[in-house]
């Protein structure tokens, strides 16, 4: 049997076997363990833990209801800058869960108040948005492509995945665009995390801000800000109303 290498007059020489064996490469596992890791590291697969993930979530929230911990039992021992960082930890995290994002920044309000209360909306509004567009990218981007066929979803994948920033940013902006569709949109498409986070931040401010305003003060419902806020959250709803139903009653008309 010959070895792996031969030494001959101080040079070593590889045999017929390693040098079959090298041209070749390492050779694949096969077998049952190399079928069942193929399996569960398919598209299909993944696309499969991911709604598994986003209903197991949905569920937790229907039966725990953890947005009101989140307004009503809030842990007392935390404060200032602390309890804000807390809570956009858990709002990023419920956003994932589908808990609606009016709710968590009203509370975020009527917790810290405007400024600091913006500041921790903001933050969980991009965490959260992160953690679906991650979870979109890894476990659902490469399954769902290839259905991408029809002309509004290729129309819809083009611009994102062209002019990411700015169509994310108007999708934030725009108050009918749910959370949670917008960000396994960006996920599927070829759009990058950075434009998009940066998208979210900036075209949240407005929103986030008129609710959380709207918290801090809602034990007065007379004061002017109060009553501003009011206005910046029913204004842009029913100026999306309207845009939405003009659109339908076009596309009726073709």
């Amino acid at each position: 049997m010959l070895d792996a290498t031969t030494r001959s007059g101080g040079t070593a020489t590889v045999s017929p076997r390693a040098a079959a064996e090298l041209a070749v490469g390492p050779v694949a596992p096969t077998g049952f363990a190399a079928r069942v890791t193929r399996v569960l590291l398919s598209p299909w697969s993944r696309l499969s833990l991911l709604v598994a993930l986003l209903v197991s979530a949905a569920t937790a929230v229907v039966l725990f209801q953890p947005q009101q911990l989140l307004t009503n039992g809030w842990p007392p021992q935390l404060g200032g800058a602390a309890a804000a960082l807390a809570y956009a930890v858990a709002y990023g995290l419920c956003t994932v869960a589908f808990v609606p994002r009016p709710l968590l920044n009203l509370a975020a309000g009527a917790l810290f108040g405007s400024q600091l209360g913006l500041a921790s909306a903001l933050a969980g509004t991009v965490l959260g948005a992160g953690i679906a567009f991650c979870l979109g990218r890894v476990l659902g981007q490469e399954a769902l492509r290839p259905l991408l066929r029809g002309k509004w979803l290729k129309a819809a994948d083009g611009q994102l995945s062209r002019h990411g920033f700015r169509s994310m940013l108007a999708a934030r902006l725009f108050p009918g665009v749910p959370f949670a569709a917008a960000n396994y949109c960006a996920a599927v498409s070829r759009m990058g995390l950075l434009p998009f986070l940066l998208a979210t931040g900036l075209g949240s401010i407005p929103n986030t801000a008129a609710y959380v305003v709207a918290g801090a003060r809602a034990s007065t419902p007379t004061s002017p800000a109060f009553l501003i806020a009011l206005a910046c959250i029913a204004l842009p709803g029913l100026a999306g109303a309207v845009v939405a139903w003009r659109k339908r009653h076009r596309l009726r008309g073709h």
